[in-house]
């Protein structure tokens, strides 16, 4: 037997499976965060061990403790499993440490409430060993007991956040959140997971369906938690944030689908505009409406050019699918040549500009009539602007270039 599996948390028993790596890690590391958990943490310990026993996975517990001041550090130990101090605040910050800190090449994790039953994971071990990289829970074919999820969550959170999860990233996971869920360590370390708090849970599973992990869901059963006090999660704050990071990851749905129809009804609403009022029945629309779709037409621009640097940024950082079509589109797309069509639209806007000026001589510089005048200064105004944007996302494009160029970044320029 390795010198390893002597060591506080290693199950002795299970050494006839001969799931020993060369490199001496162990099968499986069964990890839990904990945060004052002293009331479940013991009854969610012996079933792990006594999964481990019963199965013969050559295994350890490990609790990665986020700073219980409730003994629970010492209930851990003295119920054999390892335990990993985390000085970091939140639920991210103590798995993220508890996985570096993993002896198993395999890793499965769940809460310490005791709402998932370790003793009951042998499909995890099943489809981990088959060569799946992360084996999610599924708590909506597996079973939600009385109790167990708040309605809130059940009929509206979950399944919304985890259809927006779906339909972003063309995810199969159908329950993003669930806590219980076991992977090959060496492959989400290779994430680079950061999400510090209950985001992380949507993180992983948007960065292994990005970077084509292999994915498998297994039916989980949901039960209340045994801790009889609130739970550390907060609905709406910590929804938000798997919401903001779901979108956040995904800047074609963000700002490019939005930006690009913005600018797209805005610039077509311009040019009818600009010809004269627009009649449809008794509403009539004139200059006041052309200052309206001149601004949905730079915020529309603007939101493009951030989808540019968002997508340039996210590849490189890994948080986006790598695109072909966009690298070779934008390898010829040179600051140069851009400052040079940013200077033409420019320019061009300065002589509407300087036309509006001339005309404005014609009159002796004297009262005009706005509905005539001010089509050529909104034009003008929203030429330049739309220049002027480019120009600077275009030196911040640049910027990502020379960055990725230092640094032997990959995938996207």
């Amino acid at each position: 037997m390795s010198d390893r599996s002597q060591d506080v948390g290693l199950s002795p028993v299970g050494e006839a499976s001969g799931r020993v790596w060369e490199d001496g890690a162990i099968e499986l590391t069964i990890l839990m965060p904990c945060l004052n958990e002293a009331r479940t943490l013991p009854v969610c310990i012996e079933k792990a061990r006594g999964f481990l026993a019963r199965s013969g996975v050559v295994g350890e517990v490990l609790i990665a403790d986020n700073g219980s001041t409730d003994g629970s550090q010492e209930i851990a130990r003295a119920h054999g499993a390892r335990v990993e101090h985390v000085a970091a605040k939140g639920y991210g910050s103590a798995l993220i440490s508890g996985i570096r800190a993993a002896r198993g090449h395999y890793v499965i994790m769940a809460d310490s409430d005791d709402s998932y039953d370790f003793g009951q994971i042998d499909g995890f071990v099943a489809q981990l060993r088959e060569g799946w990289q992360l084996v999610m829970g599924n708590r909506f074919t597996g079973g939600i007991r009385p109790g167990a999820m708040p309605p809130l969550h059940r009929y509206l959170g979950n399944p919304v956040l985890t259809a927006i999860g779906r339909i972003l990233y063309r995810s199969p996971c159908g329950d993003f959140h669930c806590g219980l869920r076991g992977f090959d360590r060496a492959a989400i370390l290779g994430l680079d997971l950061h999400a510090s708090g209950m985001e992380f849970a949507s993180e992983m599973v948007v960065k292994a369906t990005v970077h084509r992990l292999r994915i498998t869901e297994v039916p989980t059963t949901l039960s209340p938690d045994g801790r009889g006090r609130p739970p550390h999660l907060r609905s709406w704050r910590d929804g938000w944030r798997h919401l903001r990071l779901l979108m956040l990851f995904s800047p074609r749905g963000l700002f490019f689908y939005p930006g690009a129809v913005m600018f797209s009804v805005g610039m077509l609403a311009m040019l009818r505009l600009l010809a004269g009022p627009l009649i449809i029945g008794s509403v009539g629309f004139d200059i006041n409406t052309l200052v309206y779709v001149s601004a949905a037409t730079i915020i529309g621009w603007q939101s493009m050019i951030f989808w540019v640097c968002a997508k340039i940024h996210g590849t490189r950082e890994g948080i986006v699918p790598p695109d072909p079509a966009f690298e070779r589109a934008f390898d010829d797309v040179t600051l140069e040549r851009t400052l040079l069509a940013s200077l033409a639209v420019f320019l061009t806007g300065l002589l509407v500009a300087i036309g509006s000026v001339v005309g404005w001589g014609l009159v002796g510089f004297g009262a005009l009539n706005p509905s005539h005048s001010m089509r050529l200064v909104i034009l003008a105004a929203t030429t330049m602007l739309l220049a002027v944007q480019l120009a600077y996302g275009a030196c911040f494009v640049a910027v990502l270039k020379i960055r990725r160029q230092q640094f032997g970044g990959g995938g996207m320029p």
